[in-house]
Formats: structure tokens, sequence, C-alpha cells
């Protein structure tokens, strides 16, 4: 049996009783600390806050925002009562926005006022255009009919809103019985969070994970690192990704790890932030931790208390690896693979395995997981020494995605084994590589983007009569989107024209880099497009060498 049965919230109030004073969030850049037991109260208060405004049991919320310190606190007060916490990449755009709204069937939606160049409230103003004459919590939207309450993360008030603060006040008003009853009726096997993957084909799909699922892969990946309660993260990844809330929250919360977020990634603050609480554990993508020793400051700030960590997100360059353990004192620094659908860590690596290990391959399977590797076409295992596609079985593996019946059967069998879609080789030692992909998937700088999602994009720009997306070899980020256009007749539309088509409707990450025009497309003999030529075509009209980069390592 896996580590534990308990719910997300019981095991929460436990850690709270048996370590009140522990520090369990810290923000340095704001100097914002909350023990265990206080971040325990500010959860109850929000929670009851959220069933004062008619969200329960089941409902799903959906949260769109950086790794602000209420993040979390929604993270857990929606564990509380049952409620599903949908993640919402902070890229999305209007048009991804639409769709995971609808397709979620959210009856809340918590968000910040913007990211980066982005917006967010003109964006769900501009979607949701009732929301500025609808009473806050009895919102009726024609576009999004499940949606009643949209909430905004924060003290600021903005018209049919309700906000955190007027939350904790409606929480602080109310007795703790409709709350206690909503947890002593939970059970660890229901869904407590959603998130959204490209997965292995179409557009996105909610991964359902449970309390189970996530809870218990987050014991294994703090164990894998060794975390105790002496232990405290520095954690810049984000908090949408399962690489901030499953490998970074509920490692932590597993262990009595204490968690040092950053609102978002920045190698200086990284730096800081270590040295001021004097992190043992930092997570982060390999062009994170290439920031970060690359920084003009990197010599100032005195790293010599980290130890652990996780390095994840693409394939891992040796000497990368190897200054990480030198120079930032990461000795016992991890790798890890997985997918979402996997809860999502199916291997990692040890502490102490070598650099050769730590960089040649993904790791052995944690525990409780089953891993086998199958020929595709026959779905038998392989023999010793061949590659086969990834499987795996256990506690780990996704309830399924969600109103998608078929696609869940698709990537789970009859036997409960999901099938990653990578192509994968083991050692003797127990140790996987993998060694390419069976899907047709783009991994850009450990972003997962599905092509047909940009093809069917793409088709509503005026002058595209066809259009193929591919991955493109990119130094920096591993590959990049590239999109082959056939123009519609006596339509002169040009590489800008695509760019700017994209600029503010998708996610930046999904863009276009590449837009070559053709007139046909390389076919095989069945009429099937050969996109690895599509691939030959762009390397060789782009002066690129080298091929695209074929491992996946946590989404």
């Amino acid at each position: 049996m896996p580590y534990t049965d308990k719910t997300i919230g019981a095991f929460f109030e436990e850690q709270a009783q048996r370590l009140p004073d522990h520090d369990f969030i810290v923000y340095p850049d704001r100097n914002l600390r909350w023990t265990f037991s206080q971040f325990n109260e500010r959860v109850d208060q929000l929670a009851k806050g959220l069933l004062a405004i008619g969200i329960g049991k089941g409902d799903h919320v959906g949260i769109w925002a950086t790794n602000v310190p209420d993040w979390t606190t929604f993270m857990f007060a929606t564990a509380k009562i049952g409620a599903v916490l949908v993640t919402i990449n902070t890229h999305y755009r209007r048009f991804e926005l639409e769709y995971l709204v609808k397709q979620a069937d959210l009856k809340a939606l918590a968000l910040i006022d913007n990211f980066r160049d982005h917006d967010y409230l003109q964006t769900v103003y501009e979607l949701i255009p009732e929301l500025k004459t609808s009473q806050r919590g009895q919102l009726e939207s024609e576009r999004f009919p499940e949606l009643r309450s949209v909430i905004f993360i924060g003290q600021e008030k903005h018209r049919g809103m309700f906000n955190t603060r007027e939350l904790m006040v409606l929480g602080d008003q109310d007795d703790n019985s409709e709350l206690d009853r909503i947890k002593n009726s939970l059970d660890a096997h229901d869904v407590v969070n959603m998130q959204y993957t490209s997965g292995t084909t179409g557009f996105p799909k909610g991964v359902m994970l449970s309390h189970y699922n996530i809870l218990n892969n987050g014991y294994y990946i703090g164990d894998r690192q060794k975390f105790t309660e002496a232990d405290r993260l520095c954690l810049p990844v984000p908090l949408f990704h399962c690489f901030g809330c499953v490998l970074g929250i509920m490692a932590a919360l597993t262990h009595g790890t204490t968690l040092v977020p950053l609102e978002l990634f920045d190698p200086l603050l990284v730096l800081a932030a270590v040295q001021k609480e004097k992190c043992t554990a930092v997570y982060g993508v390999p062009t994170m931790f290439i920031a970060e020793l690359a920084h003009p400051m990197f010599d100032m700030f005195d790293l010599s208390s980290l130890r652990t960590g996780i390095m994840a997100g693409s394939p891992c360059p040796e000497e990368t690896m190897r200054q990480v353990m030198e120079k930032m004192h990461c000795t016992d620094i991890t790798i890890a693979y997985g997918l979402t659908e996997a809860s999502p860590v199916i291997t990692q690596t040890r502490t102490d395995d070598s650099v050769a290990q730590r960089t040649g391959t993904v790791g052995a399977a944690l525990p409780e997981i089953e891993v086998k590797l199958v020929d595709p076409d026959t779905g038998k295992e392989v023999e010793s020494g061949a590659r086969g596609e990834l499987c795996c079985r256990g506690y780990n593996v996704m309830k399924g995605y969600y109103n998608m019946p078929e696609q869940t059967a698709e990537a789970i069998d009859a036997k409960g084994w999901l099938h990653s879609g990578d192509q994968a080789e083991v050692d003797t030692d127990g140790y996987y590589k993998i060694t390419g992909r069976i899907k047709d998937m783009i991994i850009r700088g450990g972003e997962n983007i599905y092509p047909r999602e940009i093809e069917e994009f793409l088709y509503t720009m005026e002058g595209v009569l066809d259009v193929q997306v591919v991955g493109i070899p990119d130094e920096k980020y591993g590959e990049v989107v590239g999109a082959f256009i056939i123009r519609k007749e006596g339509v002169d539309i040009t590489e800008e024209d695509v760019i700017d088509f994209t600029r503010t409707r998708i996610a930046p990450y999904k863009k276009p880099k590449h837009v070559i025009f053709v007139d046909a497309y390389p076919m095989t003999a069945s009429g099937k497009i050969q996109k690895y030529k599509l691939r030959e075509i762009a390397s060789g009209k782009l002066g690129i060498e080298g091929k695209v980069f074929e491992d996946k390592i946590v989404e």
C-alpha cells in the first residue's frame, strides 16, 4: 500500500497539530511567514468563505494566478471542502481560457489582475460582459452557463467580483459545523485537482487527480530527496504545473519541510532567497539553473546551505549538472520523469546516484509504481534490452480525463496501465532512459504543445488554406513551434502577418517562432503527411543542425 490514505486536508491538519510553530510557507521578498498553525487558520477561513458563497463539494474552482501567497491557500481550502481546484496556465490567452472555463464546467474562477503584458481582468470582462451588471455569486453568463462566481485574489474591489478579503470576513463569521461535516464526508479517492494537458491527442484535457494520487506521489518524491523538517525548499517553478503543486507543495507537506516560493522566476531572487532562508533544496528546469549560474552577482551569494532539489522539464546537460553540484553545493540534486496523468512522477534518481545516471537516465521507478515497456503496436512487453512504450500502473494513475471517456480509455488500458506515449529503454539496474516520442508532441522548454491545437487555431486566420505544425530544433528551448502554411489562391499573407495574428490570441509559448510557406506537403504513398520531412525542410531552410530533443521530463 502507498504511504497514506488520508485526504490532503486531514493530513495537513495532523501536520499543523504536530508542528504548530514550524514555518510552512515563507515569502522572503515580502517578509511573509506562515507557520503550520497560522496557515491552517487562514485555510479554514477561506474554506468557510467559499462555502458561504455557495462553493461546495464537487464544484470546480479555477485559479488563474502566478505563485502569489494565496494560491496555496486556495489549494488547501478547496481540498478541505471537497471542491476541485482547476489550475490554469498563467500564459493562457483568451482563446485557451474560454475553452477551459467551458470544458471544465467551472463554477468559480479566482484570478489576479495581470501577468506580464496580459491584463487578466480585461480578458475576463471581455469574455463575461454580464459580470459588470451581475450580483456577486449569482452570475448568469450566456457563454459559461455553469459559472456563478468570480473571485479577485487580493484586496482591491472589481465589479461583479468577490475578493479574498471579503471571503475571509465571511468565513470568520461562520462556525466550523458545516466545514467539519464536509471534511468528514470526504474520501482520499475523491478528485481534488484538475490540470489541463495536451495529452496524446486533440485539445487540452482535464486530468482528474485525487488526494490519493498527489499526496502519495509527493511523499515519494520528497523521500527520494531525503526531505525532513530541517529542509527548506526554494520553489521558483509555477504552481499551476505539477512541478510546483505536487513535486513542490505535496513533497514539502508530507515531510514537514518549509516552502520558500517565489511569485515569478528571477535568478537573482532565487539566489537571494536561498541565502536569506538558508534553503537546503531548490527546484527548476535546466534553463533556470543556467541563468542562476550565469548571473553576474552569483559569487556574492552564500549557497552552502543547499543540498538537494529537482532539475526537470527538459533534458539536463551534463556540464550544467556538474556545475549545480559543485558551484551551488547541490551534491544530492535529482532528476524526475513523468506526465500529468501519472500525478506526475513515475521515475526519479536518488541522491547518491552518479552524475552519469542523473544526466543519462531519468532514474528508477518510485515505490508502489509498476513500470513496463511494451511494443506500441502489439501491446506485448518487449524483451530485455529492447525499446518500448513506457507504461505504468499504481496509485499514481489519474482518475481519467474530465468528460472524455474515449480519450481516457485510449490512455489507460483495461488492465489499468497508463500509456505514456514515450519510447524508453531500461538498464540492468532498473534505470530508465527516454529515447523518443511515439506521440506527435512538441516540448518547448518543458511546456507541452500539441500541434493539432495550434493548427486548428491557425485555420481561423484569413488566407490560410492548410497548415501543419511541427517542432523545430532550438538551442535554447530544445524545440519551438514551426508552422508550414499553404496559402489560399490569390492571398499574399506573410510571416509577420501570422506572428501578428497569434500575438495576443494564444499563449506566447505556443506561438510559431518560424513560419514557412509551401505549395504542398511531403506525403507517404497512402497520403499521410510526413512531418519528419517538414522538420528536415525547416532545418535546411533555417540552417539548423542537430535533432529535436527526444527526452521528456515532467510536464
